[in-house]
């Protein structure tokens, strides 16, 4: 028996209707609101980015301000140290030094200022109450007494500020108070000092060395840390309802701030939170986010600060309250939402409208094309109200369905013909657009090496006379000195060394720049045997550096060009080879015939085994004044090179890749 044949299960198609309910409303009611939500994520993410970026800025401006007063007082001590005040209170003994301190201390606004000699034992002070025995292991310290002025800041102990002065060691008492999320701790005060103190050589009366000590005390100093709020926050830089801080930190306890614990009373003794002190303290990183500040939530910047021992002594931070910001980034969400809430009822019904005007024409046009398929060739749409192009498609459609076949074919043809003339016009197109970027490029290096051509000629010319002045004054010294010059002989020949290394470099300049003025005698020269003669110049690098050569010279054809300029050229990717390869390696020198674009001609292969170059270092490898040894290159040794072989009809390439080492290989035609 035949098998039966399984029935075909059509799905129902979804009536136009819903379709077009869908298309209207889906903009509105899905779309839209996926877009405005994203949108509000995006703004939401770049108003937070924004208020990192502004509190950055902020600590910027504080660490600017802390660190110009370390200069002042650092420029502050210098003067006083060398004026002529100082030298004369200095020969009148001491207690013109003393008199003289005193009147100075209050006037560069300092908290101590003194004068000890290298062990330590005090010779002046501004104070009747500096002990006789100061500390001179501080580094700034060791510093002056080496003859370095020096300037930092150092956390003084207890006993260090009661040698200074009673006062400062109880102004620099804290008493701590409980902070929650901070780290646990059995210290109930923090005693110690956080001082910026510069120290200076100078000569005492009898010519004995000593050094001026003076600083200032941190802790507690309301008028440092108000001049930064001040400074930062100025009147109406922050919305209404908020309000910007700062403090300093010693390790972290706030030892000088602006943040209030409660109204009347500042937040001397409380600590910074436990996350905030591991990512500053204990990480050395700068903290750029929002943190709990004592009572509220603040957006806050902190940084590390550095004694003279580069120790993370403490912190300076600033930051302002959260709280407004907010409250107006929610209130600009819940007005937007409202807004598309309204916009949304009220546009809804509209569209519901212009459906139904669609759908309905729609639908009949349906029946009709249903009719024409079950054979009814003279069913008709009829008049329909729509006057628009629906209502004209449902009074053509009967025109159209006898038209349909042919206009068909012709639209195949006419698109195959578009189709084609797109192609070749885009094809031209291309071939154009390549042309013209390639002579732009050109145009854009012609001027650019033009220009540094001639910029580097004149400043080659400009040097060349201060060199021979140089050249001649040194001339006249050894003359003048005669035999005694041999006592500075190690003197003499390193100013000669530097004169010459200026004449190369000058040398490099104009032959960089006017390539003509240099051009030597063209003679035709085997490669293999220019680059025998190359290795006798560079053996004693080659051997200081345990590197080994490979040799392979197959070329048999000869090259047409300057012999000393060939060799110049050689020699110069010979020795970069030698500075790549630190640890020894291989250098691979080699001569072929090689053919380039139908032009018969010899090929030069310098490689090395080592360290390589990244892509982008490739790239800009034959620049002018382009290195990578800033202590001893000019940038000019591999575009002169390059700028040589081109003269002759050549090419110069270079391939490398990190670790790899690089190949260097150099093409010049056959000698004619």
């Amino acid at each position: 028996m035949a098998d039966s044949a399984a029935p075909v299960v059509t799905r129902p198609a979804r009536s136009v209707r819903y379709r077009l309910l869908a298309i209207a409303l889906l903009p509105m009611l899905v779309i839209l609101p996926l877009l405005l939500g994203i949108t509000i994520y995006r703004w939401d993410a770049k108003f937070d980015a924004a208020l990192i970026s502004k509190v950055n800025g902020d600590l910027t401006i504080a660490h600017e301000y802390l660190a110009r007063i370390l200069e002042n007082t650092g420029e502050h001590v210098t003067a006083l140290a060398n004026s002529t005040q100082f030298r004369d209170a200095a020969t009148l003994g001491q207690p013109a030094m003393k008199r003289l301190l005193g009147e100075n201390r209050p006037r560069l606004e300092l908290d101590f200022l003194y004068i000890i000699r290298p062990d330590g034992t005090l010779v002046a002070s501004s104070s009747d109450q500096t002990a006789p025995q100061l500390r001179t292991d501080w580094p700034i310290a060791r510093a002056a007494i080496g003859g370095q002025a020096r300037t930092a800041i150092d956390i003084f102990e207890p006993a260090d500020l009661m040698k200074l002065h009673p006062a400062l060691a109880e102004r620099a008492r804290v008493a701590l108070v409980p902070t929650p999320n901070a780290v646990p701790t059995d210290r109930t005060e923090e005693t110690r000092g956080m001082v910026v103190q510069s120290a200076n050589p100078i000569l005492l009366a009898d010519g004995s060395s000593a050094i001026l000590v003076g600083g200032t005390l941190l802790n507690q100093n309301l008028l440092f840390i108000d001049t930064i709020n001040d400074l930062v926050y100025r009147e109406a830089s922050l919305p209404e309802g908020s309000q910007g801080t700062a403090t300093l930190f010693l390790d972290d306890v706030r030892i000088s701030t602006n943040v209030r614990l409660f109204e009347g009373r500042r937040a001397l003794g409380t600590r910074v939170s436990a996350s905030v002190r591991s990512t500053v303290l204990d990480d050395g990183k700068t903290w750029l986010d929002s943190a709990f500040v004592v009572n509220d939530w603040y957006i806050s910047a902190y940084e590390p600060i550095v004694d003279s021992h580069d120790k993370r002594v403490g912190m300076l931070y600033v930051g302002f309250l959260e709280k407004p910001f907010t409250t107006a980034k929610y209130q600009t969400i819940i007005s937007i939402a409202l807004a598309f809430l309204a916009i949304a009822a009220a546009s809804v019904p509209i569209f519901l409208r212009w459906a139904r005007a669609i759908f309905k024409p729609l639908e009949r046009v349906n029946v009709t094309i249903a009719k024409v398929e079950t054979g009814d060739l003279g069913a008709r749409t009829g008049p329909v109200d729509s006057h628009d192009e629906i209502g004209r498609v449902a009074v053509h459609l009967d025109h159209l369905l006898d038209q349909l076949q042919q206009r068909d074919r012709e639209l195949r043809l006419w698109n195959e013909e578009l189709n084609a003339r797109v192609d070749e016009r885009t094809h031209e197109l291309q071939l154009a657009n390549r042309k013209l970027e390639a002579t732009t490029k050109q145009l854009i290096m012609s001027e650019k090496l033009a220009a540094i051509g001639e910029i580097t000629a004149g400043v080659a010319h400009e040097i060349n006379n201060p060199i021979a002045v140089m050249q001649g004054n040194l001339e006249v010294i050894r003359s003048v000195v005669g035999d005694r010059a041999d006592l500075a002989e190690t003197e003499f020949r390193l100013l000669d060394e530097q004169i010459h290394r200026i004449s190369q470099i000058v040398t490099k300049l104009l032959q960089f720049a006017r390539p003509e003025e240099f051009a030597g005698i063209l003679d035709r020269h085997s490669p293999g045997a220019v680059v025998a003669d190359c290795l006798p110049l560079v053996q004693h690098l080659l051997a200081r550096a345990a590197i080994g050569v490979r040799r392979e010279d197959t070329a048999s054809l000869l090259v047409l060009m300057n012999r000393t300029e060939l060799q110049q050229v050689i020699v110069n990717l010979i020795v970069n080879a030698i500075h790549a390869m630190p640890s020894g390696g291989t250098l691979s020198l080699m001569t072929r015939d090689h053919t380039s674009e139908g032009r018969p001609g010899v090929q030069i292969v310098v490689s090395d085994t080592g360290v390589g170059m990244a892509p982008d270092l490739v790239a800009r490898i034959f620049d002018p004044f382009f290195t990578t040894k800033r202590e001893q290159g000019t940038g000019l040794g591999l575009s002169i090179s390059q700028t040589l072989i081109r003269r002759q009809g050549g090419t110069m390439g270079v391939r490398s890749s990190p670790g790899a080492g690089a190949t260097f290989t150099i093409w010049l035609p056959e000698a004619a």
